[in-house]
């Protein structure tokens, strides 16, 4: 884990607000979390399950109360969501945001209010600071590995999902290693919602036009596993092999089950997120202020080889 430093004391930004120098977010701040709002993009998505348990765990550290809300990947509903949050008075919203630019009047609103508002998974405008895994590493490492496994060679298809910084991040680092391997040709391309019945309809339409596709990269676990499923379908398991990201606990399922086409997934930490989110969160309300505004967490592979010493989510 990437080790984050704070720079200014207490003392100091109570001076730097007093003379105006401070952002108005940092001069109206709450004095003390009492009570966080936590807003996931799709709560049907075990990612974001488990960051709800990572919020849990981060309130009960501090005595906060949780408040959690499924947008179901609806810009409206975390609008909604923000402004009913401004009304209960909560001192700290941790969000995955829908839409990263279109949420930001909302996200002003919040902040004008004192609220003090953290980005997760994806960054959103305006927050305070966004803590996310390493995207493009995270496409760089799940891509690398499967263009390997394939023999550096063959026909790839790409999985993608809704537009959002983190998953547009995961597809640049899959093109970025792709031109490593001049003899893999990436034939294909369609988004999905980022779920598993989606990541199957998209695949099937893809493989029936690339029939002898040997490679697919699912931009997260619930899409690579649909491309799995249509794999399956369309008794292609012994031609193609399949890796997504999250290692999530679906993915660690599949890793372990004989025969399937899932060989890997590049690892994210949800839980950890909203854990470091609400942590600088704390330090701002004493006075501390981030150095660092982007907090990006490494990636790494988890596959068959060392699924059995994966700690997971």
């Amino acid at each position: 884990m990437k080790t984050k430093t704070f720079s200014i004391v207490a003392a100091s930004a109570l001076a730097l607000a007093a003379a105006g120098v401070l952002p108005a977010a940092a001069q109206n701040m709450p004095a003390k979390i009492d009570q966080i709002g936590l807003m996931v993009q799709d709560m049907s998505n075990p990612f974001f399950a488990a960051m709800e348990t990572g919020a849990k765990d981060a309130a009960a550290e501090i005595g906060a109360t949780l408040n959690t809300q499924d947008a179901q990947l609806d810009l409206a509903n975390q609008n909604t969501q923000i402004d009913a949050f401004i009304q209960q008075g909560v001192d700290l919203i941790v969000i995955s945001a829908v839409d990263q630019a279109g949420i930001a009047p909302a996200i002003e609103r919040a902040k004008a209010a004192g609220v003090i508002v953290m980005a997760v998974d994806t960054p959103a405008v305006g927050a305070d600071a966004v803590f996310m895994t390493d995207a493009v590493q995270a496409g760089e490492v799940s891509c690398t590995y499967l263009f390997e496994q394939m023999g550096g060679k063959g026909e790839v298809l790409l999985v993608d999902g809704t537009p959002i910084q983190t998953i547009i991040d995961r597809i640049t680092g899959c093109n970025n290693v792709a031109v490593n391997f001049p003899d893999i040709k990436i034939v294909g391309q369609q988004a999905s919602r980022n779920d598993r019945a989606s990541g199957m309809s998209v695949t099937t339409d893809m493989l029936t036009a690339h029939p002898d596709v040997t490679g697919i990269f699912g931009m997260n676990d619930p899409s690579a596993l649909g491309a799995v499923l249509a794999v399956e379908q369309a008794g292609k398991s012994a031609q193609i092999k399949v890796t997504g990201v999250d290692g999530s606990p679906e993915a660690v399922q599949e890793l372990n089950r004989e025969g399937s086409p899932f060989i890997g997934s590049s690892t994210q930490n949800p839980g950890e997120m909203v854990r470091q989110a609400v942590k600088t969160a704390v330090a701002m309300t004493e006075g501390t202020m981030p150095t660092e505004t982007t907090v990006l967490i490494p990636s790494v592979l988890v596959s068959r080889d060392n699924v059995a010493e994966y700690p997971g989510w």
